[in-house]
């Protein structure tokens, strides 16, 4: 049985979902603080063996015309180190939009901008991770 984990990659922080036991849906699950690249590979990887996961799938973000953004190079080069240190299928899923969602979710929810912080980026996460499995379930 498949199990998705997703990763909303920010230079400070680092959204975090997982896919429910029957891949329909994401869940939001936490958000990482990133304390420096090689000990934030680490803990991506210890949280995907962790989870359970089968494969990773890694929001990409590009401009709003599909080209890649200075943040596109920084992404790929953390996916490049995470691919070395897992051994499981690791998919880029373009995210863009997710963030801006994930905000407006949570602005409609009446949460606080203080408080918003911790939880837009795993929601985000959930936003890459629900736009993967949307588009492998209609296979």
């Amino acid at each position: 049985m498949e199990r998705y984990i997703a990763f909303d990659i920010g230079d400070k922080r680092i959204g975090v979902a997982v896919s429910d036991p029957f891949n329909t849906y994401a869940l939001p699950s936490q958000t990482y603080f990133r304390k420096g690249f090689k000990q934030d590979i680490q803990a991506l990887a210890s949280l995907a063996k962790e989870k359970g996961a089968t494969a990773i799938v890694c929001g990409l973000p590009v401009n709003f015309d599909g080209s890649d953004a200075l943040q596109t190079q920084k992404t790929r080069r953390f996916i490049d180190e995470l691919v070395q240190a897992v051994d499981i299928p690791v998919i880029c899923e373009d995210e863009r939009f997710t963030t801006m969602m994930a905000h407006e979710t949570l602005i409609s929810e009446g949460m606080r901008r203080e408080k918003r912080k911790n939880y837009v980026d795993a929601l985000a996460a959930a936003n890459i991770l629900d736009g993967y499995l949307n588009k492998i379930n209609k296979r």
